[in-house]
């Protein structure tokens, strides 16, 4: 069995919402929905909404950097009654649950370990309800002695690589050792989200910390676009790069604004509440890059291609577009593009 182009590290665990097995005849795509995309919503409601746009599955958030509006963590790691209650709500609309999500800064200076407790418990929960995938990102530690976190983007001045020698050498690969180790233990993939403002923010650093960490079956990619195309890489590049090391997938897009990524490049502090002023916004799928529905077919092309058979999660973080609509947009181009069902060709024998 085969989960985004890797075999687990073990056999999760029995549960009802797990993510289903691919076709053994090869790969097969499926749509899901991160729920907190449409965070206004009641569980009930996100779900009955995944359901009647015809998605396969969903990706809830425990915590850390999202409120998280769909999933008690604390109920779900003491009580087996609330995680079987949780996964019931799942499966009795048909839906699999791909994954859980606990994006924050688990390497934070200060807090850190709360952070981490989140991360810890989520692996847990996972494990217990047989999830395959934790989605989160890596971390970003300060410098040394630093109450801040501290993200470094260039070589120059000379203090910033003794900085990030630090981070890495000293904070993230240790940490991440352990980690992997736990998720091990549990039979759950980590899928590190390359980000900005992120230790591991681009493809360099994701195959750094697989091979730092030293087990490619348990940590991985989760490949989000949108972050590696404001930073201007290609991703089609991307996909080749990272290739089985994508565990798991979201898709969301970015517009740059011209005018003013042309005046001041694409490192933006202007906030995201005011998306005019800004060099470049996430925006609904297939509002964004310029290839439209164009790139998102070659998307899931490169992406079966690599041997990913696992889900593309819609993430909608528009501000300018009603959530519920948003999804909706994003559903009909990927079911336009995304390559459902199981490869079948074969050369004819002459």
């Amino acid at each position: 069995m085969r989960w985004g182009g890797r075999t687990p590290p073990s056999v999760p665990g029995p549960g009802a919402a797990t993510a289903p097995p691919p076709n053994p005849e090869g790969p097969a795509t499926q749509i899901g929905l991160i729920t907190d995309s449409v965070s206004h919503l009641t569980f009930e409601e996100a779900l009955d909404l995944a359901r009647d746009l015809g998605l396969s599955s969903v990706e809830v958030a425990t915590g850390n950097w999202s409120e998280s509006p769909h999933a008690d963590l604390p109920a779900l790691v003491s009580s087996a009654a609330a995680r079987e209650e949780f996964a019931g709500r799942i499966s009795d609309r048909g839906l699999a649950l791909s994954a859980l999500t606990a994006n924050g800064n688990q390497l934070h200076p200060v807090s850190g370990p709360r952070q981490d407790r989140v991360v810890r418990d989520t692996i847990e929960v996972a494990g217990a309800l047989g999830v395959p995938t934790v989605v989160l990102m890596s971390g970003l530690p300060g410098g040394r002695g630093d109450s801040h976190p501290n993200w470094i983007t260039t070589a120059w001045p000379p203090e910033n690589l003794d900085i990030l020698a630090y981070q890495w050498d000293e904070v993230a690969v240790p940490y991440w050792k352990e980690l992997a180790a736990l998720a091990r233990d549990k039979g759950v993939r980590l899928a590190v989200e390359p980000c900005g403002g992120q230790l591991v923010h681009n493809v360099s650093g994701m195959l750094r910390l697989i091979e730092s960490v030293g087990d490619a079956e348990v940590v991985g990619a989760n490949l989000d676009p949108s972050h590696l195309m404001w930073m201007g890489a290609d991703i089609p590049t991307v996909i080749r790069a990272l290739g089985g090391s994508i565990f798991h997938v979201h898709a969301k897009d970015v517009r740059v604004n011209g005018p003013e990524a042309a005046r001041d490049g694409l490192l933006d502090t202007v906030a995201p509440t005011r998306p005019g002023d800004r060099a470049w916004n996430y925006v609904t799928l297939g509002l964004g890059h310029p290839g439209g529905a164009t790139f998102w077919a070659d998307f899931a092309c490169l992406l079966r291609s690599v041997g990913y058979d696992g889900t593309l999660n819609i993430e909608h973080e528009d501000t300018l577009v009603n959530a519920v609509e948003g999804v909706g947009r994003a559903v009909g181009l990927l079911k336009r593009v995304a390559l459902v069902e199981a490869p079948d060709r074969t050369p004819a024998k002459i």
